[in-house]
């Protein structure tokens, strides 16, 4: 009994211990743990995140102001201020929170500057929000409209235009502007168009 006593004793030792600072956390990061231990809130000055997770605490706007310039910025840049109107706006017209879009704009933006089609994520958000917000009490899905815009630009399509055809899916009336034609292959050129 008392070496199970013992036992007990010694493993709420090194559970206490291992509620202070982990290796991987550094003096300017702060999180708070609820009673269970769980990670409630994480955020860091110096330091952006590839992703912003569930828990982290850091403002979504700071985190994509500091990921376009490459390197964190103040609360109060220009920037920051600009992105935190835009997700605030996008909000509204969005089901995902602004931490999901955030999140979403970034892939998008990563997604685009692999197909050589750099967009500003003030000008991604805000795009997409302007066209989300004619449906009104129906919030639209950040995540699919991304794709819809990226499956857009891939073809061929400037932002302008990749904007006014997504608009044309939220509002019929609204005509689509047509994409040019592919150039024709080689091989078609020689067969005259046939494959």
């Amino acid at each position: 009994m008392r070496a199970l006593a013992a036992g007990l004793a010694a493993l709420l030792l090194l559970s206490a211990c291992d509620r202070g600072e982990t290796s991987g956390e550094t003096s300017s990061a702060a999180s708070d743990r609820g009673d269970d231990g769980a990670i409630v809130a994480s955020t860091s000055e110096d330091h952006l995140p590839d992703w912003l997770s569930p828990t982290d605490g850091t403002d979504p706007a700071r985190w994509l102001a500091g990921r376009e310039a490459g390197h964190p910025l103040p609360g109060d840049a220009a920037a920051v201020r600009e992105l935190r109107e835009s997700l605030d706006r996008a909000r509204s017209a969005f089901v995902e929170d602004k931490r999901m879009i955030a999140n979403r704009t970034v892939q998008l933006g990563q997604m685009l500057s692999e197909i050589g089609k750099t967009e500003s994520y003030r000008g991604l958000i805000d795009g997409l929000g302007q066209i989300a917000s004619v449906r009104g009490r129906n919030k639209s899905l950040y995540g699919e409209m991304c794709q819809h815009y990226y499956n857009t630009r891939a073809q061929g399509a400037d932002h302008a235009t990749a904007l006014t055809r997504l608009e044309a899916r939220e509002r019929p009336d609204i005509a689509a502007p047509e994409m040019p034609p592919d150039p024709p292959r080689e091989s078609e050129k020689q067969t005259g168009g046939q494959p």
